[in-house]
């Protein structure tokens, strides 16, 4: 990887939202998901927009309910995101890993909100996230600004 790029990448705030995102959700190592399942962190829309436009708490909260962009922060053991057909041996599906934006249909997801921190147990300190079978993943996209 060139200079350029890797210090692009360092300067990317998708990843910064990353690092915010894992160190407010804590340790999900001990949280057990069901083999097939992704557990994903939803992505919540800055309040100022890249044109200015101040959003309110209201419009920000419908990204809970109605946000398709996700953070996965945990894979089921047994999840299979490239399957091949047996008949005409087409590889199919994304290669999904840990930590990259995904896109889902809400009404496929489960929500929960999640806080594996016992040092901070207010209802603020939670995230929200949601549990998607791994054949409901829709994309696999660059940074979360890219899907409305």
């Amino acid at each position: 990887m060139s200079a350029t790029a890797l210090k692009s990448k360092q300067n990317d705030p998708a990843n910064d939202l990353k690092k915010e995102i894992l160190s407010k959700i804590g340790d999900v190592s001990e949280f057990e998901i069901a083999q097939n399942e992704v557990l994903l962190a939803i992505y919540r829309r800055p309040e100022t927009t890249a044109g200015g436009i101040v959003l309110s708490r209201r419009i920000l909260d419908e990204d809970v309910y109605q946000g398709k962009v996700g953070l996965v922060v945990k894979i089921g053991e047994h999840c299979d995101f490239e399957r091949v057909d047996p008949y005409t041996n087409i590889k199919t599906g994304i290669p999904i890993s840990l930590h990259d934006w995904v896109v889902v249909r809400p009404s496929d997801t489960w929500a929960l909100d999640i806080n594996m921190r016992s040092d901070a147990l207010s209802s603020k300190d939670f995230i929200a996230c949601r549990l998607v079978k791994d054949s409901n993943i829709r994309a696999k996209i660059p940074h979360p600004g890219c899907v409305w």
